[in-house]
């Protein structure tokens, strides 16, 4: 058994690919997807389901490592309760990146259409290990998550 992927369901799936390609250096993995027919409306359940998107390599990982899938619907759902994009709800909450600078990472994620959550943060762990962190937004007000470790 392995992990293979996230999926991400973005209103603007291009936009938001290449932010994660900006920011976080993942890799667009080839084919594009755009997925329609029997097949998808049995898995879906949806009618005259249309799915476009792609999948992400995420950084750190050799070609069959785990990716971020980001997709978009042609008819999307009703927008998610206000609490769902709060980092303290019920189900998945954030994504999160191993960073060399927690600052300069944070400085990308606003400079392409993010935002801050919270302040950045260091905590010493009783191992020795400092970590740095902070909570961001994506450009569409997904929750990241970039660390960095120091020992």
């Amino acid at each position: 058994m392995k992990y293979t992927h996230t999926n991400l369901i973005a209103g603007d799936w291009k936009k938001l690919s290449e932010f994660y390609q900006k920011v976080f250096s993942c890799v667009a993995v080839p084919p594009q997807r755009d997925l329609s027919g029997e097949w998808i409306e049995n898995l879906t359940g949806i009618k005259n389901v249309r799915i476009r998107g792609e999948h992400l390599r995420l950084p750190g990982y050799g070609e069959d490592g785990p990716t971020l899938e980001i997709f978009s619907y042609d008819e999307q759902a009703d927008e998610p309760a206000a609490n769902k994009k709060m980092i303290n709800a019920p189900g998945f909450a954030h994504i999160a990146f191993a960073v060399d600078d927690v600052q300069a990472a944070l400085d990308s994620v606003k400079k392409n259409g993010g935002s801050a959550i919270g302040k950045i943060t260091e905590q010493k762990y009783s191992d020795g290990r400092t970590g740095t962190f902070v909570y961001c937004r994506d450009l569409e007000g997904n929750i990241i998550e970039l660390q960095k470790w120091d020992k």
